[in-house]
């Protein structure tokens, strides 16, 4: 039937825009309420009078150890699920793909996926997977430290924030026992339907395959992220003579962290510092409080640019040949055609 293209095409058209739409949408709607709660004036002086050489120092080493734990733990996942990887050439390509991630999320990803499936010998679709999978870990352990958090702290989080971490419960529980009777009904050899469509079953390989001690493992090695995080942040926050207590900051670090992984924002900006003042507004004045954030976020941003710049030749001389093959994938991923 010829009517039947005419509508899902709008549609499919009218996802797409939404999605564009959103991160600016979402950006602007943060400034807005920001911009009502601050004087620019108290900015200035806050900007003009802070700290910035023991706080570049102290930002700077919290974002280069992140950049190298999570790549290790990219590296592992690899390895597990598809084949062997070193470290050493990881590096560079994932140096690129949060360089390309500033700008288009789907680039960094769907690049990363090109080329480790070509280092690993499998497919980009399962390679794909493990990416999606590795960051629902981390959506998960942020949701972790958050909840305990909530816990020793519960005014500082209201209470519908805990439906993240629920949620993602019951994704990770329904996954495992869905694998388990799977297993209880003797598909041999059977980790995937057969009815599903080939990319998309590739896509659910790494799902599929992951045993829980592998799932609890890479949880654990992700986890002390958080604490390293927040020693760092407490100490840069005193760069801009902000005092904010240790646990408060541990209970609500994962929570902003957890907002600014969302794809609701241009570049994490907007949202990420509304969510600072909402948090710590007990704490610190509005103005205090965001021009700290926009300078860690803004220092993070930099030194992930300057190790990728460092590492930029050897990962343009690895990813110009995959550049091709990347793109339809991204295309295929975002149109939703797996």
């Amino acid at each position: 039937m010829p009517d039947g293209p005419q509508i899902s095409k709008p549609q499919s058209g009218l996802r797409r825009l939404a999605r564009r739409i959103l991160p600016y949408a979402g950006t602007a709607l943060a400034l807005i309420w920001i911009l009502h709660r601050i004087s620019l004036r108290r900015l200035a002086v806050v900007l003009a009078t802070a700290d910035y050489g023991p706080f570049l120092l102290l930002m700077g080493a919290n974002a280069a150890i992140y950049f190298l734990w999570d790549t290790a733990v990219l590296t592992l996942a690899t390895r597990w699920f598809h084949g062997p990887v070193r470290y050493r050439d990881v590096l560079p390509v994932r140096a690129a793909a949060y360089i390309a991630a500033t700008v288009n999320a789907e680039v960094g990803g769907g690049t990363t996926a090109v080329y480790l499936a070509r280092q690993a010998g499998d497919s980009v679709w399962s390679v794909a997977g493990t990416v999606v999978f590795l960051t629902l870990v981390e959506f998960t352990q942020l949701a972790a430290w958050m909840t305990l958090g909530w816990l020793l702290h519960p005014e500082l989080l209201p209470r519908i924030l805990l439906l993240a971490p629920a949620g993602l419960a019951a994704f990770w529980l329904a996954m495992f026992l869905s694998k388990r009777g799977r297993r209880w009904q003797k598909h041999p050899g059977t980790e995937l339907p057969q009815s599903l469509p080939g990319r998309w079953s590739k896509f659910r390989h790494t799902f599929q395959r992951v045993r829980p001690v592998q799932w609890l493992l890479l949880l654990l090695v992700k986890a002390p992220l958080v604490a390293v995080a927040a020693v760092f942040h407490f100490w840069g926050a005193r760069c801009f003579d902000l005092h904010l207590p240790p646990g408060m900051l541990l209970a609500g670090l994962p929570t902003i962290f957890l907002l600014a992984a969302l794809p609701v924002s241009v570049a994490h900006l907007g949202t990420t510092q509304a969510a600072w003042i909402f948090f710590f507004g007990r704490f610190a004045s509005p103005e205090r409080l965001l021009a700290f954030s926009l300078a860690a976020h803004l220092s993070f941003v930099l030194t992930r640019a300057c190790l990728g710049a460092l590492l930029l030749p050897r990962a343009i001389r690895e990813l110009l040949p995959l550049a091709e093959q990347a793109l339809p994938a991204i295309v295929t991923v975002r149109d939703g055609r797996a």
